[in-house]
């Protein structure tokens, strides 16, 4: 089965910090082709921006290798703008992609911070999403 999935930046900067963990996981499933990434060009900057950050001293040949091959496996959103308020205005972008691409099929968004969110059954944390890729 396919699944498609707009990941918070969150969730990739988690992914990073510790590869041998849920985030990092999910990441695993993404970069081997089980999910496919749903972006637009505002995430794949805000990935970037927050990815080279000094705080968090990852090489720019790791940040570069991993959105050159998240980019390449993703769907491209040309989202609507949505009338929504949330916690955070930079997680809006994240929402409008995700319920842009749920009018073609199915896809989750996955946060870290569920919160910042509408309450949805296809706004999901890692762990779910992961339990979701692995049938249970």
């Amino acid at each position: 089965m396919k699944y498609y999935a707009v990941i918070d930046t969150n969730v990739l900067v988690s992914a990073l910090l510790k590869w041998d963990s849920v985030p990092g996981n999910v990441l695993q499933f993404t970069i081997t082709g089980v999910v496919t990434p749903v972006l637009n060009e505002d995430i794949l900057r805000e990935y970037r921006e927050v990815l080279l950050r000094k705080k968090f001293h990852f090489p720019e040949s790791i940040v570069d290798a991993i959105l050159d091959n998240l980019a390449a496996q993703a769907v491209f959103i040309n989202e609507e703008k949505l009338d929504v308020n949330l916690p955070d205005p930079k997680d809006v972008v994240f929402y409008e992609v995700v319920m842009e691409e749920r009018k073609k099929q199915d896809a989750f968004l996955v946060t870290g911070n569920l919160k910042h969110f509408p309450v949805e059954r296809f706004i999901v944390t890692p762990r779910q999403f992961l339990d979701i890729l692995l049938g249970k």
